[in-house]
């Protein structure tokens, strides 16, 4: 007799859905073999649509002060025993030039919400950044910012924007962030992005404190919904300067497994295999790309910041040049039978409204 994982498993891979509560039962009783099944059906959909391509972004974290203080994360502004620091446009635009030498055609800006990097700022960058290297997408990840602002950095240029919802449930949002930060404003943004036509990208933490099975179905239904163009999930690790310190960090084996059920779910998205992935496990990025993504991020940033930007302890690549964490990743996509491209890595069916250069 099939069990009622089972049933739910094969439900799913036909329909790419399930009720919110169909969710939740499967990621409580899921077996082995309930895992291995929604993998190989999440590979096989990934390469119907992407093939053995592994698409490459390059990260730069170009800051990490923060007007924020999110309980979870490791530059909130209450943590003063980290070293701030913050790159300027020049510095910016040389790791970048160094980057599509080496072959990345997405520089993904990455940073805390530090009030430095005005639209007067940015704007020039991006126009720069565009002009110099056409080929390539720039990618925003610079937190919540004004409609105003989305739209006039979109008409300067930038592609995409990644904004983590970090939980579709409104009272677990409340527990993780501080009472000046909504949910409500965070799913807003979300949807101002989308209607202003960047490639938009969410995404959760897997083992967050207080998360519950109920909670992962709501963010699997707000995917499902959403259909974001990349959704960026990764386990969460404690740092040691926050209150969640010592709190557990979520598991390997539940992040492989949503990772297959994103997938499925929605076959399109630009599914990455996270540092955070990489950080629990050796192999960590290899066993996500082996889960259904499709997407790896090594770091541009200058090396003498990287341990700075430290969202949770123990992070991966701190003290690798950028051609170096380049050449350690193509060698193990390689290793386990995919191909790093040099290429755009635009969604394939997604939401994309400007046409690529």
């Amino acid at each position: 007799m099939s069990t009622a994982s089972a049933v739910l498993t094969e439900q799913l891979i036909a329909a790419h859905a399930l009720p919110e509560e169909g969710y939740a039962q499967l990621i409580r009783e899921h077996t082995e073999e309930d895992a291995l099944r929604l993998r190989d059906e999440a590979v096989r959909l990934r390469r119907a649509i992407y093939g053995n391509a592994v698409y490459t972004r390059g990260l730069l974290e170009i800051s990490n002060i923060c007007k924020n203080d999110c309980l979870y994360c490791g530059i909130r502004r209450s943590n003063k025993k980290l070293e701030r620091y913050r790159l300027r446009p020049d510095e910016i635009l040389a790791s970048a030039e160094k980057g599509h030498a080496l072959g990345f055609r997405t520089f993904v800006l990455q940073g805390g919400e530090d009030g430095y990097y005005t639209d007067e700022l940015l704007i020039p960058l991006i126009r720069e950044m565009k002009a110099r290297w056409p080929d390539s997408a720039v990618t925003l990840s610079l937190g919540e910012r004004t409609d105003e602002s989305y739209k006039a950095l979109y008409e300067a240029g930038a592609d995409r924007y990644l904004l983590r919802h970090e939980t579709a449930d409104a009272a677990h949002y409340a527990r993780l962030h501080p009472a000046d930060m909504s949910f409500e404003n965070r799913m807003r943004c979300l949807q101002t992005l989308r209607e202003t036509g960047y490639q938009v990208g969410c995404g959760m933490m897997v083992g967050s404190p207080f998360q519950t099975a109920e909670h992962l179905a709501k963010d699997l239904h707000f995917i499902k919904t959403f259909q974001p163009d990349m959704c960026g999930i990764g386990p969460f690790i404690p740092h040691k300067d926050t209150p969640f310190r010592d709190k557990s960090a979520g598991t390997l084996a539940l992040t492989c497994f949503l990772l297959s059920v994103i997938r499925l779910i929605h076959p399109p998205v630009l599914l990455p295999a996270t540092t955070a992935l990489g950080t629990i496990h050796p192999r960590g990025r290899e066993l996500g790309i082996a889960s259904g993504a499709n997407v790896v991020m090594p770091n541009l940033t200058p090396v003498r910041f990287r341990e700075q930007y430290a969202l949770y302890d123990n992070k991966i690549c701190t003290g690798e040049e950028a051609a170096e964490c380049r050449g350690c990743l193509e060698a193990r996509m390689t290793s386990i039978g995919y191909e790093i491209v040099t290429d755009r890595g635009d969604v394939k069916g997604g939401h994309a409204r400007r046409e690529p250069t």
